[in-house]
């Protein structure tokens, strides 16, 4: 081995890395389609988290049957309608017109109070309470359920307590015997039960994903239309160098996107209220693996596409599918365990728990070194297939032009 020669190839690399870095910026900010790909990743997150503002489902509109009319019934609806989860916004004398109006969507659920529900809690027969709730929407149907619940099991402690007091116990005596084991609810991470602290910080990620992988996808599809790959060109067709250029241009993006990345899980949680409990230098160690696994399996994927339209059909085909099988919109644990295993391909699936470990629960980095290692690997393998799919299409294109150059060709 010439030891003299290997400063000369160290110095090769890094000029062909340079090269490569400044080239790849050259051409994505020549093409119109990968810029708004580009912007997608500030605007998607904005409109979610606009959307999700209110975090929780409060005052669902519901109409009240009561047929029982009394003092009794009354409280209840009252109890009902100061809840911050159902709003009483009419009450009926029938079953029928409330279910016009349900039908009309002047209420998201009725409440029918039965006759002689006064007169059945005095003699402490049970007394019947039915709820029709919306189940077609699950945060509307959970929501209004809990709030009556909640009404309705006050109101039972009431007149549970007044019976044992009217029987000669003391106030103590009664809610204790009311409620001997008195439970207590703590909601850890998420003191509000928010939806949108919940989903959004997961979906952040996946949205950086997929418009990485979407953007790289174009650009590699636009050099293909014009028969001219984007990684052949003058200085770069070197096939000991593919590494290095591979590199070069995985830093173009990751530069790119990581400026996007820290407005998008910086600037957001603290807009909109967003968890943010654990250390962003914890983040910024994660955010690197991830970053360029994404970086250099769109390398690798890009190599597929002939035309740009190709990588946009394809990734917006598996997006759905890629964010059902991260763990956010449906338990990991309750998802199959082949499936599960299949989405650890996109480097989200590794990224989202972790993330949301360290920001939600404000772990530290060493309490995720199982998914930072993970991803690691990720980016090492990724980074290999990216290299050698660089490097077969550069021995490809050379002998279509060594075959084009035979005089043989031209008759």
């Amino acid at each position: 081995m010439n030891f003299k020669s290997v400063p000369n190839k160290i110095m090769a690399g890094l000029e062909l890395t340079r090269f490569s870095f400044f080239d790849e910026l050259k051409t994505i900010f020549s093409d119109k389609g990968a810029l708004l790909i580009f912007l997608a990743v500030i605007i998607y997150p904005v409109i979610y988290s606009v959307a999700y503002k209110n975090n929780v489902v409060r005052d669902i509109p519901v109409t009240v049957v009561d047929l029982d009319q009394t003092n009794s019934s009354r409280q209840m609806i009252r109890m009902i309608d100061a809840t911050k989860e159902v709003l009483v916004s009419g009450a009926t004398g029938s079953l029928e017109e409330a279910k016009q109006k349900f039908w009309d969507g002047d209420s998201k659920g009725v409440i029918l109070i039965s006759d002689g529900f006064e007169k059945n809690l005095f003699k402490g027969s049970p007394a019947s309470l039915s709820i029709y709730s919306d189940a077609s929407n699950f945060l509307i149907y959970k929501e209004s359920l809990n709030g009556i619940i909640a009404a309705s099991g006050t109101f039972s402690a009431g007149v549970e307590i007044s019976r044992l007091m009217s029987a000669g116990s003391s106030k103590e005596q009664a809610l204790t015997q009311r409620d001997p084991l008195p439970v207590k609810f703590y909601n850890l991470y998420n003191p509000s039960g928010a939806y949108g602290s919940y989903l959004m910080p997961g979906l952040i990620l996946v949205i950086i994903q997929q418009t990485l992988l979407i953007a790289i996808g174009i650009i590699g599809g636009a050099g293909k239309e014009k028969r001219n790959n984007q990684e052949i060109k003058p200085g770069l067709m070197i096939r000991n160098g593919m590494f290095s250029v591979v590199f070069g241009k995985g830093l173009a993006y990751f530069i790119i996107y990581l400026v996007q990345v820290l407005f998008s899980l910086v600037c957001l949680p603290h807009w909109f209220g967003f968890p943010d409990n654990g250390s962003f230098v914890d983040v910024l160690i994660l955010l690197v693996p991830y970053l360029f696994s994404v970086i250099f399996l769109g390398f690798t994927i890009s190599m597929l596409f002939r035309r740009r339209e190709h990588a946009i059909m394809t990734f917006v085909f598996i997006s759905p599918i890629v964010l059902f099988l991260s763990g956010v919109p449906w338990p990991e644990t309750s998802i199959p365990v082949i499936l599960y295993r299949v989405a650890h391909i996109f480097p989200s699936t590794s990224m989202i728990p972790a993330y949301l470990r360290i920001r939600t629960m404000g772990v530290s980095v060493s309490d995720v070194r199982h998914e930072l290692l993970f991803m690691l690997v990720q980016m090492i393998i990724y980074f290999l297939l990216a290299g050698l799919s660089f490097k077969f299409s550069v021995m490809r294109q050379e002998k279509k032009m060594k075959i084009s150059d035979r005089p043989e060709a031209g008759l």
